[in-house]
């Protein structure tokens, strides 16, 4: 299946932006070049909350049982530009399927585990699955018996584990090992894969509130995988940790194709826990990783726990989806030579990231992105110059170029998808008229000089409060908020008010045995120096903050907290 049509492919690739390397192109590559470099690496207490004992595989062996499930899959039935939708943890099995279902042109649609039937029925509407992929245990939960119930009438369900139902086909990953693989061997000889193929449809949110279809191609997700590498100045044969589900941009582009790339270790994590997440750096020897802010933040308020262990090998860290914090950023980089990396992603394909090639000054790298694809500007990174970037003004439609001024970023080029899946009204709203995307993320033009170098991003279209007629930042709230004391986690938003359209909510989480008062949040924003009108003016203190798959907290769902509490 292509989405992409032959004037974009023949445009990108002579520009020298796309290519024909593939996932299992990548795969072949590292094998051949590293066979015996051990490649994938289960969380060692696996066991404890699924089925199997924790993998440890090498490039060879991991090749050999990626052919043994394209076989399997193949002799059920599997072909090329099928689609399967799969469901698992984060374990060896999901990383072997991607490379095994690569092998024959088949689309993997990967969705959340938190993902019930509800969510499964609407996925599989859209994307009419020739299968379902699974597991019978997850916390004690049977996925294949409660949710292949969703596919049962349709489609074929498979399913790792001990328990399998009867209606279901059972995998392990020593599955058709004995089997003979001539007939799918010549099926993958005769194939033509294309790094134009879509490889995955993965599911978002995007612009337009309700979840969608995001189809990638070889080509973007390498291209996006291309910014997470040179951010990361990732190195041949490195130990990975991917603590991010391996189904959307962080995994995907930040891992996956990173880390054929370098035929690197992946070491995996999944659900997330903290005291897991430091064992596994401190044992596995992590060299990169990725982590929400908000934990990093907390680590370098608990200094105790980072200096019990020893994590000399880390190098660098990636973090993202929400702003980051000078404190946080220069206090990694200062106290323990650990460079922190800003990334802004998306599965549609923004691609901003923060180096320290890109902005050596902590507080810069916490706050701005380059302006990648702006003319006028070469960048390190190589996505930087494969792409091109504007801001649109929201009220006028016009492209914005001073300093300060303020619009929704627009992208173009390599990383970018073709449009949501079957999803016509949709893509007509998200895309310009040239064919940019429209973001929906608001950001500012920032810097020095006659064209200045850098975005700071202000917050979502969707996310800006609106206060008496004065548009609001909740992000910039949030950043300053996450330095208080006593504050563990935090979330701003717009709360509906008759008279100003909106005042500004704050949701706290104390830290333990703590309690917290607005007028001490107000007066520590007041001490940085933040604007009287941005003051919060309602505060709502719970136990924990809603967060979605990959941690990051669902500002409309927080709304919803204040809609529901006591006036």
């Amino acid at each position: 299946m292509r989405t992409t049509p032959i004037e974009r492919i023949k445009d990108l690739t002579e520009r020298g932006w796309w290519g024909e390397r593939t996932l299992d192109s990548l795969f072949a590559e590292a094998v051949a070049r590293s066979p015996e470099h051990v490649a994938l690496v289960d969380q060692f207490d696996r066991s404890e909350w699924c089925d199997g004992e924790a993998q440890r595989l090498t490039f060879a062996e991991l090749a050999n049982v990626a052919d043994n499930l394209a076989a399997a899959f193949y002799d059920h039935g599997l072909r090329q530009d099928d689609i399967v939708i799969v469901q698992l943890p984060n374990i060896a099995e999901l990383a072997v399927l991607y490379l095994a279902l690569g092998k024959l042109g088949v689309i993997l649609s990967p969705v959340p585990i938190q993902y019930g039937p509800f969510e499964l029925q609407k996925a599989k509407d859209v994307v009419d699955p020739a299968a379902f992929i699974t597991l019978s245990n997850f916390k004690g939960k049977n996925f294949a018996r409660e949710h292949g119930t969703v596919f049962a009438d349709d489609c074929k369900v498979f399913s790792f584990g001990d328990n399998v139902p009867d209606d279901a086909v059972a995998l392990t990953m020593s599955t058709h090992a004995a089997a003979d693989k001539t007939d799918c061997a010549a099926y993958i000889d005769g194939l033509e894969i294309s790094a134009n193929d879509i490889f995955t449809i993965c599911w978002t949110s995007g612009t337009t509130g309700q979840p969608k279809g995001v189809p990638r191609s070889h080509n973007m997700w390498l291209s996006s995988a291309t910014a997470s590498h040179d951010a990361a100045m990732l190195r041949d044969n490195e130990i990975l940790l991917n603590p991010f589900p391996l189904v959307n941009m962080a995994a995907i582009g930040g891992f996956l194709y990173c880390w054929l790339m370098r035929a690197a270790t992946l070491v995996l994590h999944h659900p997330f826990d903290m005291q897991v997440f430091l064992k596994q750096i401190q044992d596995e020897k992590i060299a990169y990783t990725i982590a929400p802010p908000a934990v990093l933040t907390m680590l370098l308020k608990k200094r105790e726990i980072l200096d019990s262990m020893d994590i000399s090998s880390l190098r660098c860290i990636g973090s993202g989806s929400a702003p980051l914090s000078e404190f946080m950023v220069g206090g990694f980089g200062t106290d323990y030579n650990i460079e922190i990396l800003n990334i802004f992603g998306s599965n549609e394909g923004i691609c901003l990231c923060s180096g320290p090639q890109e902005l050596p000054d902590y507080g810069e790298r916490a706050q701005f992105f380059p302006r990648f694809g702006v003319e006028g500007y070469e960048w390190a990174n190589r996505a930087g110059n494969r792409i091109k970037t504007r801001l649109v003004d929201l009220g006028t439609g016009e492209v914005v170029t001073a300093l300060g001024q303020q619009g929704e970023l627009e992208i173009w080029g390599s990383t970018v998808f073709d449009g949501y899946y079957k999803s016509p009204e949709a893509n007509a709203e998200v895309f310009a008229e040239d064919g940019y995307f429209r973001t929906g993320d608001v950001f500012e033009i920032t810097g020095d000089g006659d064209n200045p170098p850098f975005y700071k991003f202000v917050g979502r279209c969707k996310d800006i409060i609106v206060r008496g007629g004065v548009n609001i930042s909740p992000d910039e709230i949030d950043n300053q908020l996450a330095g208080h004391p006593k504050v563990a986690e935090v979330c701003v938003v717009g709360v509906d008010d008759e008279i100003m359209g909106e005042r500004i909510g704050v949701a706290v989480v104390p830290k333990p045995n703590e309690t917290i008062e607005l007028e001490e949040l107000t007066g520590f924003l007041k001490e940085q120096g933040m604007a009287v009108f941005k003051l919060p003016e309602k505060l709502l203190c719970v136990d924990e903050l809603p967060h979605n798959a990959t941690g990051k907290i669902v500002r409309r769902e927080v709304k919803d907290l204040f809609d529901k509490a006591p006036s």
